[in-house]
């Protein structure tokens, strides 16, 4: 799996379907073979940043 903001494969599992970018620190959620991708804020609140890619971008190709 590759980060769809960066492209590089720093990715970690932090969770059941949910990955972690070491690289950019975009947090990613596994849902129907799609990613939902959060910035983690300093709060540790999530934003979402799905609006900032396209639905084929965020497509889990296996």
């Amino acid at each position: 799996m590759r980060c769809p903001n960066c492209h590089r494969k720093d990715i970690g599992k932090i969770g059941t379907n949910q990955y972690y970018c070491w690289n950019c620190f975009i947090e990613m959620s596994l849902v129907k073979d799609t990613l939902l991708l959060h910035q983690v804020e300093e709060d540790g609140s999530l934003s979402s940043l799905d609006d900032l890619f396209e639905t084929e971008e965020r497509r889990l190709n296996m």
